[in-house]
């Protein structure tokens, strides 16, 4: 019977990650996987979650399943010990928070920790931790930066400042100001207009890895861009601030600049340039902790997620990557998968791999 199963195909619908990676996740037990796949032991004809507790198997009777019913089609069983014919206490947690989610983002004002708590059934202080467990944020920063992307829409959609801000649920619009640059990365009537009223200073040149752009506010370095043709490097900066005034830099830009130059050339070499780093309280979360990533070694995205405390938010993790426009000066280059395997990046996966190979090199010099 146990010869049957070593023969049977192994259905990939949907497909599986690369057989590797799977295994070292198996190997990690690493939470943030499960669900996307299953393996099979041979020598116990059970399947098990990624994270099963029970001891680890052999790599050469292990066999990998996209499903539970791919993996009982093989001939296998579920687990007694981890069930993962059943919903896990990742999977529960992570509906009751995603429900939690739903009722700030419909709540005209946001609800309290307590109410939150008492809706999933859990005392407040179990709530709290599992909740920025889930999503990387507590519930009152989630709220807080919901109503910021409603102030966003608001300010884009509205006739005036004060009517976006009420729009957007906040009750007192002094606070809102006291923290707006925060929030939005600029002024709201400098948002609202699309950049308008702002100047930025933007460059293009060659460097070995094709194309780049460099563009800086009054506050740093906003942007540092990869490509291979010029044009598309300026029209992705003219999407993100349409009514910025883009202009040429002067000398202290251009020494900026080449400062920034400096770091696609030399990776392994830190360089202190002012930044103006732009985005959500979980993206800022995730790039200040890949900044702390040496030059010439890796992480993975769901070592990134264990270390900002979001343990089971790998995936998000690898989407404020994807997010990143400061290429090298937030080098998520040393962010990949769990095997050690490049995955996609923003900038090609080959300019990260020669990236990395830089970063090496130098260290074994």
């Amino acid at each position: 019977m146990m010869s049957d199963m070593q023969t049977s195909p192994i259905i990939e619908n949907p497909p599986l990650p690369g057989e590797e990676e799977c295994w070292a996740a198996v190997v990690e037990r690493d939470p943030s996987v499960v669900g996307e796949f299953f393996y099979a032991v041979l020598t116990t004809g059970v399947y098990c979650r990624p994270g099963c507790p029970a001891r680890l198997p052999l790599r050469e009777n292990v066999r990998f399943h996209a499903s539970c019913a791919d993996a009982e089609q093989a001939g296998f069983r579920p687990c007694r010990r981890c069930k993962p014919d059943e919903q896990s206490l990742a999977a529960k947690r992570s509906q009751l928070v995603e429900a939690a989610c739903r009722l700030i983002e419909t709540s005209e004002k946001p609800p309290s920790l307590e109410e939150l708590a008492r809706n999933a059934d859990m005392s407040p202080y179990h709530f709290h931790r599992v909740f920025k467990s889930v999503t990387g944020c507590t519930p009152k920063a989630y709220a807080s930066e919901h109503r910021a992307g409603r102030l966003r829409e608001s300010l884009r959609d509205s006739g005036t400042i004060t009517e976006a801000i009420y729009g957007a649920g906040f009750s007192s619009p002094s606070r809102f100001y006291a923290k707006a640059p925060e929030t939005l990365g600029m002024s709201p009537a400098n948002f609202q207009g699309g950049g308008k009223g702002e100047q930025m200073s933007f460059a293009v040149s060659d460097c070995s890895l094709g194309t780049i752009l460099i563009a800086a506010t009054e506050k740093g370095v906003c942007a540092i861009l990869l490509g291979d043709h010029p044009e598309s490097l300026v029209h992705d900066l003219e999407n993100r601030f349409p009514n910025a005034s883009l202009v040429a830099g002067d000398a202290e830009f251009e020494a900026v600049a080449s400062r920034a130059i400096g770091l696609v050339e030399t990776p392994e070499k830190a360089a202190d340039l002012p930044l103006d780093i732009r985005g959500t309280a979980f993206q800022q979360k995730v790039w200040n902790a890949i900044r702390k990533i040496p030059a010439g070694e890796t992480e993975s995205y769901g070592q990134i997620a264990n270390r900002i405390g979001a343990t089971s938010a790998a995936r998000a993790v690898a989407g404020a990557c994807a997010a990143n426009p400061l290429a090298v000066a937030v080098p998520c280059h040393r962010v990949v998968r769990n095997d050690g395997s490049l995955s996609g990046y923003r900038w090609g996966v080959e300019r990260k791999r020669t990236l990395l190979k830089r970063e090496v090199a130098s260290r074994e010099k």
